[in-house]
């Protein structure tokens, strides 16, 4: 069996207040992405699932002060490169799928302009290759007529359109080993939500994707993961299958994340 992708080992860190106080938010964080699986991290808000995928990146708080850990992409320690490695490895190899799509775009560029200038910065090449390339992955993700939603500015895509885009760049137009998706169906309708996750399950099976999911919505992790982590209060308290996670739970604060999504509750009324 292969090494997983990516090993959270350790992860622990605070936040400091402007008087130098710490305030600790990650407790000993620990668990494994296998190659080629959806992984979703789940836990009410607070819980310390997006801060753990940022910390992946690099790009968390500034306040947050990490104090032990470590996290292996793929054999190699991230929190030991310098940043100009790091840069070589954000967008290009690991790549993120943010919440609110519309907000990640630059509203002065056309999206075409903007999945293209980014295919260039990783893969070099012509303005007209790029622009091509841009084009296959919007049809790739089912965006109607991608030529002339090229040309069109963020304002003028749906929420699930910009969302499908983002898709496009950070999963088909980087072509990363790794895609993050913090939250990428909060906003969205039911019916839009089924076919974003649906989308993101395509892309793994078919193009050898691996993905970690940060979400607090247990019906979307129940359709498309394969595994799962359970946060709280900064801590991991339990991983495993997703059947097993949802059939055969181990610890108590699961058991009532699961009891609170069947009853049609969000995660930050379990403790209520």
């Amino acid at each position: 069996m292969s090494s997983p992708l990516l090993e959270i080992e350790g992860l622990s860190g605070s936040f400091r207040s402007p008087n130098g106080a710490l305030t600790p938010v990650l407790h000993d964080v620990s668990f494994a992405v296998p190659r080629g699986t959806v992984t979703a991290i789940v836990g009410e808000t607070g819980s310390g699932k997006s801060l753990t995928a940022l910390s992946i990146l690099g790009i968390q708080p500034p306040t947050f002060q990490r104090s032990a850990g470590r996290i292996l992409f793929d054999g190699r320690d991230l929190l030991t490169l310098k940043p100009e490695e790091m840069r070589g490895i954000r967008g290009r190899r690991i790549s993120i799928v943010f919440q609110d799509a519309r907000a990640a775009l630059n509203p002065v560029f056309t999206v075409g302009r903007q999945l293209a200038d980014v295919h260039r910065l990783h893969h070099g090449g012509s303005a007209s290759r790029a622009m091509k390339r841009t084009i296959e992955a919007l049809r790739a993700v089912s965006i109607p007529e991608p030529e002339r939603r090229a040309r069109q500015y963020p304002h003028e895509f749906s929420g699930g359109m910009a969302q499908r885009a983002m898709i496009a760049l950070a999963a088909l137009v980087c072509e990363p080993e790794l895609l993050i998706l913090d939250e990428p169906t909060t906003g969205l309708d039911v019916t839009i939500q089924a076919a974003i996750m649906e989308l993101i399950g395509d892309l793994v099976r078919e193009r050898g994707l691996t993905a970690c999911l940060i979400t607090h919505d247990l019906g979307v992790v129940a359709e498309t993961c394969d595994r799962v982590v359970v946060m709280n209060a900064g801590r991991v308290v339990e991983t495993g299958t997703t059947e097993a996670i949802f059939t055969r739970p181990r610890q108590d604060y699961t058991r009532r994340l699961l009891a609170a999504s069947q009853l049609g509750e969000t995660p930050e009324m379990i403790e209520a």
